[in-house]
């Protein structure tokens, strides 16, 4: 194969990668709530996680609550119906708002990244997530903001 025939075809490829992978991304959509802020915590309803599907029920691995109360948003992992986790979305390193990428939260800043348990699972960042003990309560999450988990 010659050179304008490689790279023609390695073009080709990576722009098909590219475009099949920012379709699949566009598919998932992120889904925030404001949450009901109290004076020690955020509420939640179970609900905000559920997807609507055709003849089935389905939910979110993940909501975000955003607030103006709050400097940083808070990422939302449900692990499922008992089990969740409640992730500062504050890089560790030097302080930039990380973005969820699944069950990966990710520093645009330097690249860190965090796991869907607000460990560091790449660097520059060394020191986990500040993640916040969830209670769970019949349909209702409380996330308490007073202490750490």
């Amino acid at each position: 194969m010659n050179r304008r025939d490689f790279i023609k075809n390695s073009c080709t490829a990576c722009l098909s990668v590219t475009v099949l992978s920012s379709l699949a991304s566009s598919c998932t959509s992120i889904r925030y709530t404001g949450g009901k802020l109290g004076k020690d915590g955020i509420t939640l309803n179970k609900a905000e996680f559920k997807i609507k599907q055709k003849g089935s029920i389905a939910y979110s691995s993940f909501i975000i609550v955003r607030n103006d109360a709050l400097k940083y948003p808070i990422c939302v992992y449900r692990y499922n119906d008992t089990e969740y986790t409640a992730l500062w979305m504050k890089c560790t390193h030097q302080g930039a708002e990380l973005q969820a990428l699944g069950d990966v939260l990710h520093c645009p800043a330097h690249g860190s990244e965090f796991n869907n348990k607000g460990q560091v699972i790449n660097g520059p960042a060394d020191s986990n997530l500040r993640a916040f003990p969830v209670a769970v309560n019949n349909d209702e999450l409380f996330i308490d903001l007073r202490k750490q988990a």
